[in-house]
């Protein structure tokens, strides 16, 4: 929760990520509150009030996943609708005159945008969310300590640059648009 809020305030891709993480921690609780709490809230080093209100958040994830379908897998509406407005600004930078550091950036990754599209099958993900379930992938793999060829160890580290101009974009337009 408290990780959540920030990661959304400084950088929203960084957010997305975590959230599909939080998604996925929740999945192995199987939803179940006692759970939750041993394996996911037991861990934060925080005051017990603290603590009660982050397995209250959790808890209404997982109330929220099932409610929306997504306890397979998939993804909470409020995640998928950022990522849905990662990818419209994405396109309207690619249509803009005044982004050619993106553009060329998006021109770098898209080969392996492209490949990857190739590998999953589907061509119904937009290209950002073919950025983001790459990363979380190469994350998931990390984490597990398995290793990753050099060659995708730079493509993950292209798309990972790639998502970064994205997220400082959506941060100065989302600043812009609050004030």
């Amino acid at each position: 929760m408290i990780i959540a809020q920030k990661k959304r305030k400084e950088n929203i891709a960084e957010y997305v990520l975590y959230m599909w993480q939080v998604e996925d921690l929740v999945r192995a609780a199987r939803f179940d509150a006692g759970r939750i709490r041993e394996m996911i809230v037991s861990r934060y080093d925080c005051p017990e009030s603290e603590r009660e209100a982050i397995a209250l958040w959790y808890e209404n994830l997982a109330e929220r996943m099932t409610a929306e379908g997504v306890a397979e897998k998939g993804h909470l509406m409020s995640n998928a609708a950022i990522v849905t407005r990662l990818s419209d600004l994405h396109i309207a930078m690619l249509q803009s005159e005044g982004e050619p550091v993106y553009q060329s950036n998006y021109y770098k990754v898209l080969p392996h945008i492209v490949g990857l599209r190739a590998k999953a099958g589907s061509e119904r993900a937009t290209e950002i969310e073919t950025c983001f379930t790459a990363l979380y992938g190469y994350l998931t793999l990390k984490l597990q300590g398995r290793d990753v060829s050099a060659p995708t160890e730079e493509a993950m580290r292209q798309i990972s640059a790639f998502i970064a101009l994205l997220a400082a974009k959506y941060r100065e337009t989302e600043d812009f648009i609050s004030n």
